[in-house]
């Protein structure tokens, strides 16, 4: 997996050489172009070396350990290797971190929807759990959130439920969320206790500002309306929910939850923007060579990733195959076990995407 390593630390020690050399020392262009060459590439390029050596060591105390006679002496070239091997597992760990080109997206703020799927009212409080699920993870974090839109029903679920989710890390981590989340219970309506199967969809998009998506007014339907809560309840009594409708795409975005049909409207853009971003990007994705995408960071919006067993207190994310029995801890916002393992998986498959 390392084999263009090799070439980076070929090139340090060129550049070693060069640097010491009259011309370049006399040449300020060529001294600050290759210095800066040489320490981008510095860390991967040391740490290989220190791998390779650690990796010739092993091989040789394998060997004293298939000739050694002596017991005490075979004892501690175990426990050596035993050492020398944690510290190959840990050089090879961040040789690979270094090698998966950085996705500037990650530190980006995003927008969270949530979607109850097949399964009415249960399919509602499904979403209700999942909302609930990622607010815990994001206070884990430190990330801010913000309800920007919602649509309730009278027991506590989520028709829809829209927020923003602003820190750090957050795209990092939230991007694979993305997807077909599935639920199998026995709901609290039911008497004959009979599991049922519900789901909820769940899109994390980008945070997209005025610069990077511009809407023009001529694209924009913009209808007002009075807000009106479940069952039939008044909200207010102006018309301060806000649709818009994105002409060219067709794409339709209501916000209601304020009191202010500005702040409505702001929410309802800032939601348009993100969307529109990511339309775009999908529309550039489809252009690149399956090859070089990420089964697991892909984001399919039709794939089923993940499914919360109560009866079996089990949580199994299908898209890594790993299975944990401690659905209540998810449920509480403790995503990192799935989250780690798929951030693996993903850099691996990137790893061994063709480069083009």
């Amino acid at each position: 997996m390392f084999e263009n390593v090799a070439e980076v630390l070929r090139r340090y020690n060129e550049l070693t050489e060069l640097l010491g050399t009259v011309e370049v020392a006399s040449d300020p262009v060529l001294l600050r172009k290759y210095g800066q060459e040489q320490s981008d590439i510095e860390e991967l390029a040391l740490l290989y070396r220190d791998y390779c050596a650690a990796v010739a060591e092993q091989e040789s105390i394998e060997q004293m350990i298939a000739v050694e006679e002596d017991d005490d002496l075979r004892q501690m070239e175990e426990d050596e290797l035993a050492a020398l091997q944690e510290t190959i597992e840990r050089q090879s760990a961040r040789i690979t971190e270094l090698l998966v080109p950085q996705d500037p997206r990650d530190k980006r703020n995003v927008i969270v929807e949530i979607r109850a799927g097949a399964g009415g009212e249960e399919a509602a409080l499904f979403a209700a759990d999942l909302y609930g699920m990622y607010l815990q993870y994001a206070s884990l974090n430190q990330w801010r959130t913000e309800m920007l839109s919602s649509n309730e029903t009278g027991i506590g679920g989520y028709k829809e439920v829209i927020f923003e989710v602003a820190g750090r890390g957050a795209y990092s981590k939230l991007k694979y969320e993305s997807g077909v989340h599935r639920v199998q219970r026995v709901p609290t309506t039911e008497t004959s206790g009979r599991i049922h199967t519900s789901t909820a969809s769940v899109v994390v998009l980008l945070e997209a500002d005025e610069l990077e998506v511009e809407i023009k007014d001529t694209d924009l339907r913009i209808d007002v309306y009075r807000a009106g809560g479940h069952g039939g309840q008044g909200v207010n009594t102006t018309d301060s929910a806000v649709r818009l409708t994105h002409l060219p795409t067709g794409i339709v975005v209501q916000c209601q939850d304020e009191r202010s049909q500005l702040q409505n409207r702001a929410r309802a853009l800032s939601i348009l923007r993100a969307r529109l971003s990511d339309l775009e990007q999908q529309k550039q994705a489809s252009e690149i060579d399956s090859a070089r995408r990420s089964q697991v960071g892909s984001s399919e919006r039709a794939e089923k990733i993940r499914t919360y067993n109560f009866p079996q207190n089990r949580v199994t994310d299908h898209r890594i195959n790993l299975s944990v029995h401690r659905l209540e801890e998810v449920l509480a916002g403790n995503l990192d076990q799935f989250i780690d393992q798929l951030t693996k998986a993903d850099q691996a498959e990137q790893l061994l995407a063709p480069q083009v």
